[in-house]
């Protein structure tokens, strides 16, 4: 998707909304897509998965910032870690990619990449059938919105 203008920050959510705490990235995005909805430098994309697809928005983005529940990571702890591009692995063939692949996959197919890209996780405690979140990711919630807000002020307002 060529845009005349590049978004400024590209927010791109990513998780399952039915099972439970892994819907807290899309969560994350649809908060943003309210928060910022009259802010035409900034675009939120929500999806299950991150695909190889992306990778075009990517490269015309001046920033982005990659948005998902983390099983490494305590539950509800917040966490945002700039994000380094790798070259596409196994992901490209099985339709599945993380953050650096992505990066990786704008640099070698448009020649582009953002100059900034940080990944927000909250750390997950349950992927259980449903659609709430656990005590943990609940009060994980404002500060999570918080972080996400300030970064992507950080990328618009400079």
């Amino acid at each position: 998707m060529q845009n005349a203008k590049p978004i400024r920050c590209l927010i791109l959510a990513c998780g399952n909304t039915t099972r439970s705490d892994d819907g807290v990235g899309p969560f994350l995005g649809e908060w943003a897509e309210k928060r910022f909805r009259d802010n035409a430098d900034v675009r939120v994309v929500s999806r299950q998965q991150w695909t190889p697809e992306l990778a075009e928005e990517i490269a015309a983005a001046e920033s982005v910032i990659f948005v998902d529940g983390s099983a490494d990571s305590a539950p509800g702890h917040v966490r945002i870690i700039p994000v380094k591009a790798k070259a596409g692995g196994s992901g490209a063939a099985t339709h599945h990619v993380d953050a650096h692949e992505l990066l990786g996959l704008a640099q070698t197919f448009y020649g582009s990449r953002p100059a900034h890209a940080m990944l927000l996780t909250v750390g997950i405690g349950s992927i259980e059938f449903g659609e709430t979140f656990s005590d943990s990711v609940k009060a994980a919630l404002p500060r999570a919105r918080g972080v996400l807000e300030e970064a992507v002020l950080g990328f618009v307002e400079n």
